[in-house]
């Protein structure tokens, strides 16, 4: 049996002799094997497009064409160009990849020297650089107290010549600073005695060492003292108010003062909120103080200020149609996002309630409280939809901006006495009159009881409010809204309520610094965010001062 290649594999008869069939003269070339084919077998003469021809016929391919019709590639460097065309010729200074590191080397300091810049090219032959500019070297010269004290003196005077710096008022005579003196130009202030040279080899007035830390000494007031000798640069100490207060005979282990901030990569709207917010008004026989401050528990977790506060101006010009707006809002803790929703609900309830400032005052002057009931639930309820959408366009869950709301209207008219209060949720609503604390006013019992209470109301899943009327006011109030923060320490510690009730019962409405240092009395286990507005009333009735 014969093997698989000998099967498939014919012999070649050699050139010039008999077929192996005996058939006649095997071909002698190519051409003759061609012409031996029957018709229509293998191309034709005029087809090939080599002198070579193929054992099967040659395949055109079409020309691409772009959309106008004509070819994309005119020039064809394989020689196929279209009618009408100039040939492909091949530039003589190309080179292919592999010719361009065969370049000879060539000095190229030339070129170079061309690319720098001037300053840096080589010098020419009969080049001289110049030289570079100098600032000109002026003879030190001794200014006035110099000159009048000697060399060892501590203060240099500028010369009476020199002109002060652009945009910059000369100082007067005799201001702590000015070194001026009788060569200066400028006589001594009156009443003041320029002080006379030390004798011939005598030493110059020697200097104390520099002052340790301690607190920042300042310039007292101007006068006379030892006898007119000069301006008086005795210092004094500026008063600090130092760390807030606290209950017990131990601070709270965390630190009183602004700790971790929220990254920006994780939360944009909680980075960018203040750890401590202060804000105030103030109208004739009314003034308000307000803060808002990050609780320790956040301050130590990186965590965001979740509560909110406004004071805001509702109604329209004049005192008679002038409503003043006290809200704060709490987010709850377990949202994420509770701290955009209780800025926003503080945006929104002084938008929804300024159309009815009108009807809230004379719902007021007529002890209306079911019209005021509806003015206060639409207004809440318009602000619990308005988040709604907002959150929902934002592919967001409005559960998870849920916060707490309460408020109170206080109308500028003098003549007024009555408040309308409204709230969506826990707080605090506190009273001191005549150095006694009610922590109960709009009687919701939890609020005065100093127990934390986890389970409320929130919008924007409520979307009615409580509501009713406080009053009338008596001279000298001071009235406390305020999330549970504040309402829960000051309803179960009792130094918590002698401490505010000295600070803010006096009389005496303390300025926003003052009140930012007291309202920050810290009590052990309350690490909750803190946020509150008080409302003084004019302690002797009077409606005229502002």
């Amino acid at each position: 049996m014969k093997k698989r290649s000998e099967r498939y594999e014919q012999p070649v008869p050699p050139q010039g002799s008999t077929d192996a069939d005996g058939g006649g003269p095997a071909p002698s070339s190519l051409d003759e094997t061609w012409a031996s084919l029957p018709p229509g077998i293998g191309p034709t003469p005029a087809e090939q497009p080599y002198p070579y021809p193929y054992p099967y016929p040659q395949r055109q391919e079409p020309r691409r064409q772009d959309a106008r019709g004509q070819d994309p590639h005119p020039q064809d460097p394989r020689g196929q160009v279209p009618r009408g065309q100039v040939p492909y010729e091949r530039d003589p200074y190309e080179r292919d990849s592999y010719e361009r590191y065969q370049r000879p080397e060539r000095d190229r300091r030339a070129e170079q020297d061309q690319q720098r810049p001037e300053r840096d090219r080589r010098p020419e032959e009969g080049y001289q650089r110049p030289e570079p500019y100098r600032l000109p070297e002026y003879p030190e010269r001794p200014g006035p107290y110099q000159e009048r004290y000697g060399e060892g003196y501590a203060e240099q005077a500028p010369y009476p010549e020199q002109a002060p710096y652009p945009g910059r008022s000369p100082e007067p005579p005799g201001v702590p600073g000015r070194r001026t003196g009788p060569e200066s130009g400028s006589g001594a202030p009156a009443g003041v005695e320029w002080p006379e040279a030390p004798p011939a080899g005598t030493s110059a007035p020697e200097t104390g060492p520099a002052p340790g830390p301690g607190p920042v000494p300042v310039p007292g007031p101007a006068g006379d003292h030892d006898g007119g000798a000069g301006p008086d640069r005795t210092a004094t100490t500026v008063p600090t108010l130092g760390a807030p207060r606290h209950s017990g005979p131990k601070p709270p282990l965390y630190a009183p003062h602004p700790g971790r901030l929220p990254s920006v990569r994780d939360d944009l709207d909680a980075a960018v909120l203040p750890d401590i917010v202060v804000d105030g008004a103030t109208y004739p026989g009314l003034t308000v103080r307000a803060a808002s401050v990050r609780g320790d528990s956040h301050r130590y977790e990186s965590g965001p200020r979740q509560d909110s506060l406004c004071v805001a101006r509702l109604g329209g010009p004049g005192e008679e149609n002038g409503l003043l707006l006290l809200a704060v809002a709490d987010g709850v803790g377990s949202a994420a996002r509770s701290h955009v929703g209780s800025q926003d609900v503080c945006r929104r309830i002084a938008l929804f309630l300024d159309p009815y400032a009108d009807e809230v005052i004379a719902a007021l002057r007529a002890g209306d409280r079911p019209a005021l009931g509806a003015l206060v639930n639409s207004a809440v309820g318009s602000t619990a939809e308005g988040l709604t959408q907002r959150v929902t366009q934002r592919r967001g869950r409005p559960a998870e901006h849920a916060t707490t709301l309460r408020g109170l209207l206080v109308p500028l008219d003098p003549e007024l006495r009555e408040r309308a209060w409204f709230a969506v949720g826990d707080g605090g609503a506190a009273l001191l009159r005549d150095g006694v604390w009610d922590t109960d006013v709009f009687g919701e019992g939890q609020a005065g009881s100093g127990v934390i209470d986890t389970g409320t109301a929130a919008l924007p899943g409520s979307r009615l409010a409580r509501s009713g009327i406080h009053g009338p006011a008596a001279p000298g109030d001071v009235f406390v809204l305020s999330t549970d923060g504040l309402s829960t320490p000051l309803a179960g510690d009792a130094g918590m309520r002698d401490f505010l009730a000295a600070a803010w019962g006096q009389g005496e409405v303390p300025g926003p610094v003052d009140f930012l240092w007291q309202f920050q009395y810290r009590v052990k286990s309350y690490d909750d965010d803190r946020t509150a507005v008080c409302l003084w009333e004019d302690p002797a009735g009077r409606r005229d001062t502002v």
